[in-house]
């Protein structure tokens, strides 16, 4: 998820990035690498941070080192945003774990599992619903449904939400499409097993 880039758009944006993600201090045109933007733009941008001072400038021949100050108001602001990944993880895991009845697993998945999500992306969830709870339970589809729209008021992002029943875990797994492989590669369990631990139950 790039908050940062999606709050602060364009050049300054990719190069705030690329600093609140290290404590290092880098030189331009490793900063103009990592942000994917050209050197002449970082040359341009940097200046104007330091006059901010939003990021401090050694000067380490042949070439010039840069960080973010870290007493400054706007740079903790900006990683904050940097860390906003980690925020929405333990604050969708802490509303699941309230859902009652509780649900096996809450597994996310796809662009944000990968930390590639922008500010378009879906949020990709796979719920597992515990054994002895049917699809249509009122209280059940009440709870999912409410941390469903607490996560998309969280995140501002639309969630779409896959169910399944416990029990069929093992089958999905075994069968031939790459939704279940993916999910079971690179899903983030934010709380419950993951599908692996729960492979062995067999549906009816």
């Amino acid at each position: 998820m790039h908050a940062v880039r999606s709050v602060i758009p364009g050049t300054q944006g990719r190069i705030l990035a690329v600093l609140a993600e290290t404590t290092a201090e880098l030189n331009l045109r490793t900063i103009a690498r990592l942000a994917d933007v050209s050197p002449s733009q970082a040359s341009r941008v940097l200046p104007e941070l330091v006059r901010l001072g939003m990021v401090e400038r050694r000067e380490a021949p042949p070439s010039a080192l840069f960080r973010l100050v870290d007493e400054n108001l706007a740079s903790k602001l900006v990683q904050s945003l940097s860390r906003v990944r980690d925020s929405t993880v333990n604050e969708l895991s802490r509303q699941a774990k309230e859902m009652i009845p509780s649900a096996t697993s809450v597994i996310v998945f796809g662009s944000f599992a990968r930390g590639e999500a922008v500010a378009e992306s879906d949020l990709d969830v796979v719920v597992v619903r515990p054994s002895g709870v049917a699809e249509d339970d009122d209280v059940w589809a009440t709870a999912l449904e409410n941390w469903r729209r607490y996560a998309a008021r969280m995140t501002g992002n639309r969630v779409e939400v896959i169910e399944v029943d416990v029990d069929s875990v093992g089958q999905l797994l075994r069968g031939r499409k790459p939704l279940w492989s993916d999910v079971n590669r690179e899903g983030m369990v934010i709380t419950g097993a993951s599908l692996e631990r729960l492979r062995g139950r067999r549906s009816d």
